[in-house]
């Protein structure tokens, strides 16, 4: 029994030094003049890497929650993810808000090709009512290119179709080329989005979404994260954790606005559990 608690202590006490440099960045950023919400946000990280540095590890996880990476499901595998997506326009007006739940079944044809499809529901408040319904259906297929750091970023198409659940309305599109680079622990994707309606006569909006992580350990990532519609001219950005165990990966996210145009705050919660 005293061997196995002293291989457990070897095993974690690298992690600890690992994790305590993690919690003291967060604790210098969160008092940075931070708004509440952001700040309790740092917190809430402080207690995720605490939680996570006790567990197993699986590494087949998302490190940002907007940001795709060069990635795809391998060969034969499958999982389930869950989206939770917060968008508030308004921070002083906390009734008014939409909260997003999408669910993903995700498959790997091949170890450079998956496809997934996603139920989506949408419950919207207002300052005086509330309501819960469908909000349709999306179907993605990635395509990655080549092997990693065979080209100077690695890149991956990702295409995309989606409908609000009336088939007799054409639907939506979106495509996106990502590049991406691993360099050690430390990763950048970018994504170049571009969206459009299936109708004649309605123009293509053109988003991006990029994001700079570190992994600590296989178990734990951090990172800062940016979004945007360079049509609608909105444009976020804020920190991203994710954390893996031998079960299933979660990662979290919040972005604030950075202009007049945006929302002052979306959140989003990842949640991957493999089949």
């Amino acid at each position: 029994m005293k061997k196995l608690l002293n291989g457990r202590l070897a095993a974690i006490l690298p992690l600890q030094g690992q994790v305590r440099r993690a919690i003291l960045m967060i604790k210098y950023l969160s008092v940075e003049k931070s708004p509440p919400f952001i700040a309790g946000f740092f917190k809430m990280l402080i207690v995720v890497l605490i939680v996570a540095s006790s567990f197993s590890l699986y590494a087949d996880r998302r490190s940002y929650v907007w940001t795709y990476e060069y990635l795809t499901m391998h060969r034969g595998g499958a999982e389930i993810e869950y989206y939770l997506t917060l968008e508030l326009p308004d921070k002083d007006k906390g009734n008014v808000n939409n909260w997003k739940h999408w669910m993903e079944l995700e498959y790997g044809i091949t170890d450079h090709w998956d496809i997934s499809i996603y139920q989506q529901f949408t419950h919207k408040n207002s300052e005086h009512s509330s309501s819960f319904y469908y909000d349709g259906f999306k179907i993605r297929t990635r395509i990655r290119i080549g092997e990693r750091d065979q080209f100077p970023l690695d890149p991956l198409i990702y295409l995309e179709y989606k409908n609000n659940g009336n088939l007799s309305e054409p639907g939506e599109f979106e495509g996106k080329l990502i590049l991406a680079k691993t360099i050690g622990n430390l990763n950048f994707s970018y994504n170049q989005i571009l969206e459009r309606e299936l109708v004649k006569g309605v123009d293509a909006k053109h988003e991006y979404a990029t994001g700079l992580s570190y992994e600590f350990n296989p178990r734990i990532k951090l990172g800062i994260e940016s979004k945007g519609n360079f049509t609608d001219k909105r444009y976020y950005l804020g920190p991203t954790i994710s954390f893996a165990t031998s079960k299933f990966w979660i990662s979290l996210g919040v972005a604030s606005g950075l202009n007049k145009e945006s929302r002052d705050i979306d959140f989003r919660l990842l949640l991957g559990i493999p089949l």
